[in-house]
């Protein structure tokens, strides 16, 4: 158990106490799971499958793959949600928000920029 949370946390490049912060305790919890001095509890093994959409029979058994697979529809909506519930006044947020006032012009002017970013970047 010990090896699989540490292995989520380095493949998903977060610290301690950004992993930490995301399931709602403290840096020194993550480090005594790493450790092997303590074990989480099924409700922190929850919270890392979904927080991390992480596969759950991996975590427990160390079978099957590591993450659950998504559709681009489940991760955009993954995405949007993880934005939605944050407190703060992100750029992410704010980014989001101004996409959702375009209308299908301005879609299609944006477009045509990421079209022309990609292009001169070739």
């Amino acid at each position: 158990m010990k090896d699989r949370i540490k292995k989520i946390r380095k493949e998903l490049d977060l610290t301690q106490q950004k992993f930490a912060d995301k399931l709602g305790v403290q840096r020194n919890t993550i480090a005594m799971y790493e450790m092997g001095r303590t074990l989480p509890s099924d409700a922190i093994m929850r919270s890392i499958c979904r927080e991390f959409n992480v596969n759950e029979d991996w975590l427990r058994t160390g079978q099957g793959e590591m993450f659950i697979k998504q559709t681009r529809d489940e991760q955009i909506a993954s995405f949007v949600g993880s934005i939605q519930s944050s407190e703060d006044d992100s750029f992410k947020k704010r980014f989001i928000s101004m996409l959702s006032a375009l209308d299908e012009s301005d879609w299609e002017v944006l477009e045509k920029m990421v079209i022309m970013l990609h292009d001169k970047k070739d």
